[in-house]
Order: C-alpha cells, then sequence, then structure tokens
C-alpha cells in the first residue's frame, strides 16, 4: 500500500486517487467519498454510500458518530463533506466488498490478532516497536534510547496513577511542566520548532533530547516517590522539581559545549538530508567523479 502525503495540500496520494483530508480537533479527518471512490472506482459515490449503509444496518445506525461534515477546499471553493477519523475510515472499509479493500480488512485483522498476542506477552509489543522503528530507518542505538524512555515514561505514569492523577487533560499538564523546566519548552512549542504536526515528538528528538527528556521524567518519578507525592498539585510540584533537575544538567552542558541540546533537526528532515546525499553520490559517480 503506497501512498504519498501532501503536508501543504493536506491531500493524500492512494493508487493514483487523491484523498482529501482535514486536521479537526488535533486529529486528522479524511473525506468519506475520496475514500470509497479509491476502493471501488466509482463516480458516483453518493449513490454507493446510500446502498453501502442499507447493506450495513449497524454501519448506518453508528453513522452519526462515525462520519462529520467538515469544511473541505474543493474545486468550487469551501464546501462541507462527510469526514471520518482513521478509526471510522477503517470501519467504513469493512462494509466495502471490493477487492481493492481487502489488504484493508486482511490489514485489521493482523492487527487485531497482534493486539491479541501483545496482550497475553506484552514482550512482543516491546519487539513490534523496534522492528517498526529499523523498518524506518532509526539507527539501533536511537532506538535503544526511544525504547528506555518509553519505559521510563510508563513507570512515571503508572505512579500518577496511583497517587490521584486521572484525566488526560492533568497528565498533559504534568508532562508539559518537566518539558518546561528541561527544555524551556512545552511539548507544543517543541513541536512547532521542529516543524512537526501529528507526529510524535519523541519520535523526532535527537540523540541529547532523548536524554535530558529520560533525565527529567526519572528525576520526576524518583521525587514523586521520595516525597509520596497525592494528587494533582503535589505531583506538578514534583514534576518541575524533576524537570528543573534535567535543566539544570542541559544548561551546564550547553554552557560546557557551546551547542544548545534543543533542536529543529529531526528525523524527517535527517531522512531528507540521508536521500538529498545518495542522490548526490550516484550522480558524481555517474559522472564519473
Amino acid at each position: 500500500m503506497s501512498k504519498e502525503i501532501d503536508t501543504n495540500h493536506h491531500m493524500i496520494v492512494f493508487k493514483g486517487k487523491n484523498i482529501r483530508r482535514v486536521l479537526h480537533n488535533d486529529e486528522w479527518w479524511f473525506v468519506v467519498k475520496d475514500i470509497v471512490e479509491a476502493l471501488i472506482d466509482t463516480s458516483n459515490s453518493t449513490d454507493y454510500i446510500k446502498k453501502m449503509r442499507v447493506r450495513d444496518p449497524a454501519l448506518s445506525e453508528g453513522w452519526g458518530q462515525i462520519v462529520t461534515p467538515l469544511s473541505i477546499e474543493t474545486s468550487g471553493g469551501k464546501q462541507n463533506l462527510n469526514c471520518a477519523t482513521t478509526e471510522g475510515i477503517f470501519r467504513i472499509i469493512q462494509s466495502i466488498p471490493s477487492p481493492k479493500a481487502e489488504p484493508f480488512k486482511r490489514w485489521l485483522a493482523k492487527v487485531g490478532y497482534e493486539r491479541i498476542q501483545e496482550i497475553e506477552d506484552p514482550e512482543l509489543a516491546s519487539k513490534r516497536i523496534r522492528a517498526t522503528y529499523k523498518a524506518k530507518g532509526y539507527p539501533d542505538d536511537w532506538i535503544e534510547k526511544r525504547m528506555r524512555g518509553i519505559a521510563i515514561r510508563e513507570t512515571l505514569t503508572n505512579e500518577w496513577e496511583q497517587r490521584g492523577v486521572k484525566e488526560q487533560r492533568e497528565y498533559a499538564i504534568l508532562t508539559a511542566e518537566i518539558s518546561e523546566a528541561t527544555f524551556g519548552l512545552k511539548p507544543s512549542e517543541h513541536k512547532k520548532l521542529k516543524s512537526l504536526k501529528k507526529e510524535n515528538l519523541r519520535d523526532h528528538m535527537t540523540d541529547l533530547e532523548l536524554i535530558f527528556t529520560m533525565l527529567g521524567e526519572a528525576s520526576t518519578t524518583e521525587i514523586t516517590i521520595q516525597q509520596d507525592a497525592q494528587g494533582f498539585r503535589e505531583n506538578k510540584e514534583a514534576a518541575q522539581a524533576g524537570g528543573k533537575i534535567a535543566g539544570n544538567a542541559r544548561k551546564e552542558l550547553e554552557a560546557k559545549s557551546g551547542r544548545r541540546v534543543v533542536s529543529p533537526s529531526n528525523f524527517l528532515s535527517h531522512q531528507l538530508d540521508l536521500e538529498i546525499s545518495t542522490v548526490k553520490s550516484i550522480d558524481s559517480k555517474d559522472n564519473g567523479s
């Protein structure tokens, strides 16, 4: 399944078909009719969708929860078109009896089976994450840091949960406190510096950024346990203290090295540099230089 993403025009090209998308509530939503037309080669997707909903009463019943009209740029100006998230699109694809939809369906079945395996044997999840990073081209030493960071993060969030931090918003605030004390930036500001949108910030951190992120969260965990922090307020104080430890270490390194730890560099730009270098190398060989 090859696809290209054009972030400037919010377009995905799948099998030669343009699939429009829009960022809504910090999540990508895809135009339903574009997905359907890409899978069944029809110019009358509206009629097909009507028939599909008749064939699948459960889908029709939950249509209002799956699909939301959103403003999409079209050749005739902006129009409200039915859109769905990735999860919603997968549910719709399940109702499309097309050979083109089969790869999606098989993939969904495989993901479901693998998830059951991972619940029974959590070590499999770790192995799959490593394999995924490896397939994307991440170096082994970076992968080791990333995996260690995941383990440290999980230990911290488990402590928060046991100490009365329940809401997702509270987790986000505590994480932002550690980040700001460590790097002088909130995660949203850090992502903006790296020109990221929906991408995972930690997947695009440099080695040093990962190391100081781990230090900030590991320090927070230790302080949280030793001070027996309870509730959001006390855990917020521990987060600030833990992040400050990492922040002081970062500042000392920067003072000695003369270079900033926080960098606009990310894995995407690194890969682009590698591709450009490869092309230049091939051109040089072809030109006999």
